[in-house]
């Protein structure tokens, strides 16, 4: 089908986007660690429950950890080979996770679910659940729950927006991958009894447009660049023209986005019966060498993955040595001034890179000084541009002086806090610098401890 074009929407940011830095880089295959250490927590819900020993020999693909409650996912080996250890580790996140370290063995024996041939739509949900699937564009949230809506749907729309600056995979995938992701769309359009399937592409992507123009069942739209185009509610709009109003759930409006990438998830899981343990990720940033787009399994170290790309990268400069036959110039290495797990909107910062890749891990950053430049705030000039810029139309501020006060139910209340995405563009247009989004985090986290309570 020929692209059509999507609606503009209010707010939003325009940074710069940093795709070429990997943009050209094909898929490539990272080789398989010595060792992986993969967590329980793989999804928004709660963590998996280990369900293997240490000393337990386990195969790529086998169960380790089952799912807990309804908004859970079942975690996998991500290689074959041997259970040396499991305990507790500071995640990335800041709070403590359960990891199961196995030793590879090399053998690369695989344990997969039997594929499914012209599955009905209730074997579809079953294998997407079976397969431990959730949206693989940084939420997490469990697949098998979002194809089981309380209510009617008459739309699927596929998100390749892939808006974030540095973010590449989504790109290389639709490059190299359309037809998997065509069929798992297909797929999942099944499971919900939907005929009508959109995907959003931003205009940036021309190749991946034209990719997706092949298909009779699949409506390309083709999207402004504007950040967070790829917010869920964002791209239902631009799309469709519904809106979502605040505290409503898409299927409420009757559409279902998934990711490009959770779509190829679905078609390994139904066509091959492989479950999810790896996935696709950009490595980037003017700090790393090569900046690459790869395969990598679950629980991989990051320190594997920069090193895989070269390691940090270097700048040649004049050679100030006035020894004789010293080279005219030297390299010097730049060293990243931040490391960031996902997107510079969104992600988080690392302390170090002694972390593992989790399933919902789709970057990591290393940028130098000047792309990571960190300048001190200063007091709200009250110029209201966070406002301006939000996508969801709330009051950003509102939330900072009353966070930063500790009156977190006030926060809420006039900075409708609980209706934020973090897409973090109020932050980037601040001109003092203020930490909004720590600021809107914190709420949030005030007010689910108080709930907990």
């Amino acid at each position: 089908m020929k692209a059509v074009k999507g609606k503009y929407y209010f707010g939003g940011v325009h940074p710069h986007g940093m795709k070429k830095l990997a943009s050209s880089a094909a898929l490539e295959v990272l080789p398989e660690p010595e060792t992986v250490a993969i967590s329980t927590s793989q999804s928004l819900g709660k963590p998996a429950a280990v369900c293997v020993e240490v000393g337990k020999t386990v195969k790529e693909g086998e169960v380790i950890a089952k799912a807990e409650g309804p908004v859970s996912s079942d975690v996998f080996a991500s290689v074959s080979g041997t259970v040396t250890e499991i305990k507790d580790l500071q995640g990335t996140g800041g709070a403590d996770e359960k990891f199961i370290f196995i030793k590879a063995d090399g053998k690369g024996e695989k344990s997969y679910l039997p594929p499914l041939k012209d599955p009905s739509p209730d074997e579809i949900k079953a294998r997407i659940k079976d397969a431990g699937i959730v949206g693989l564009g940084g939420a997490g949230f469990p697949t098998a729950v979002k194809v089981a809506p309380e209510k009617p749907v008459d739309v699927l729309i596929i998100n390749g927006a892939e808006c974030e600056p540095y973010l590449t995979c989504d790109h290389r995938l639709m490059l190299e991958k359309a037809d998997g992701i065509a069929q798992g769309a297909r797929y999942l359009a099944k499971a919900l009894g939907v005929e009508k399937i959109i995907i959003g592409i931003e205009k940036n992507k021309p190749d991946c447009i034209e990719v997706f123009e092949k298909y009779d069942d699949i409506q390309p739209v083709k999207l402004a660049k504007q950040y967070p185009m790829g917010g869920e509610k964002q791209i239902i709009y631009v799309t469709t023209g519904r809106k979502v109003g605040i505290g409503k759930l898409p299927a409420d409006v009757g559409v279902i986005v998934q990711n490009v990438a959770t779509c190829y998830a679905v078609y390994e899981a139904v066509e091959l019966g492989k479950p999810l343990y790896e996935r696709a990720i950009t490595v980037s940033g003017k700090a790393v060498k090569e900046p690459k787009n790869l395969w990598v399994k679950v629980g991989t170290p990051y320190q594997n993955i920069v090193d895989f790309c070269g390691g940090e990268a270097v700048e040649v400069k004049p050679n100030k040595s006035k020894e004789e036959g010293a080279p005219q110039t030297i390299e010097v290495a730049i060293k990243p001034k931040k490391v960031i797990q996902g997107g510079p909107m969104t992600g988080v910062a690392l302390a170090s890179l002694n972390a593992y890749t989790h399933k919902t891990t789709s970057a990591i950053l290393l940028l130098s000084e000047k792309e990571a430049a960190a300048e001190e705030p200063t007091p709200c000039l009250n110029c209201g541009k966070c406002a301006d810029v939000c996508p969801m139309h709330l009051m950003p501020m509102n939330t900072a002086f009353y966070s930063a006060a500790g009156d977190f139910e006030s926060a809420a209340k006039y900075g409708q806090t609980l209706a934020c995405i973090e897409c973090g563009a109020c932050e980037y247009i601040c001109p003092a610098k203020r930490p909004l989004i720590q600021a809107i985090r914190k709420t949030k986290a005030a007010l689910r401890e108080k709930k907990e309570k």
